[in-house]
């Protein structure tokens, strides 16, 4: 069990659905919507989780990476891809009971996640599933509201600006490993500095489009969340030169500071 924990990328599973149900509670969804949507996300996670170190076990143990459950020999692979396939299965009637075009939206998400560690991930193109996967998101939690109301622009825009800087910080400590192994994915092809540059641009843009995106002023919220969220990207792009796991914590961080901005101004996703 504790391999399969390890083996699931807690942190980013932990965080992507703590969020996600902080912006369903903030959104308006009932107590027993709330549970569900963390349920569906959850799930839809840890199957993104296991199916990634199932999938690169082998290139893992080419690569050398201590500290993965696969590699260190406390769980076998075919618990790992087990425990994937029960946790999609799972995914999908959680996903579907939050509505129709809730749940289509959410596993269109998943679906591209799975994408990428299947495929995509070697790939010029493996920022497009992170840009779908948290676009999916908030219009999945959007869908989930009574009425089912279609999510507004500005959210799903900076939920895939948002999915594309957390690649860039994801991939940003293995970029050398994966090189060996032979993976060429965007932020290979950039390289660890050009990925650590370009780290804080959409970062900013999606705290930009937040805080801008609603109608009316931004007021005093919008502009200090914009200036946090560029404080908080800076710095991890200058952490990272040091400490690559920076990178990842300044995109978790930045999405905080949105999510607090939504609590704050009370605009409304839909």
């Amino acid at each position: 069990m504790s391999g399969l924990a390890g083996s699931c990328h807690p942190g980013p599973v932990v965080a992507v659905t703590a969020l996600m149900t902080a912006l369903a509670v903030t959104a308006g969804q009932s107590a027993a919507r709330c549970v569900l949507t963390a349920a569906a996300v959850l799930t839809g996670q840890l199957s993104v989780g296991w199916c990634n170190d199932a999938f690169d076990a082998r290139r893992d143990m080419a690569a050398g990476r201590r500290g993965k459950p696969v590699v260190d020999g406390t769980v076998g692979v075919t618990e790992v891809w087990g425990a994937a396939c029960a946790a999609l299965a799972l995914c999908v009637p959680l996903s579907l009971a939050c509505g129709l075009w809730a749940g289509a939206v959410h596993l269109t998400g998943v679906a591209a996640a799975w994408a990428y560690d299947l495929r995509l991930k070697a790939t010029a193109w493996s920022w497009v599933p992170y840009a779908v996967g948290f676009a999916a998101l908030p219009a999945f939690v959007a869908l989930g509201l009574p009425g089912q109301p279609w999510p507004a622009w500005w959210v799903v825009t900076a939920g895939a600006l948002l999915g594309v800087g957390a690649h860039l910080g994801d991939v940003l400590p293995d970029i050398r490993g994966d090189l060996a192994t032979g993976v060429r994915g965007w932020p290979h092809r950039l390289g660890p500095d050009g990925t650590r540059l370009l780290l804080p641009v959409p970062l900013v843009a999606a705290s930009a489009v937040l805080a801008l995106g609603p109608a009316g002023p931004p007021g005093r919220w919008g502009a200090a969340a914009l200036a946090v969220a560029a404080v908080v990207a800076l710095a991890g792009t200058l952490l990272g030169r040091r400490w690559e796991r920076a990178a990842f914590a300044s995109a978790v961080a930045v999405a905080v500071v949105d999510v607090a901005l939504l609590l704050l101004r009370g605009t409304g996703i839909a």
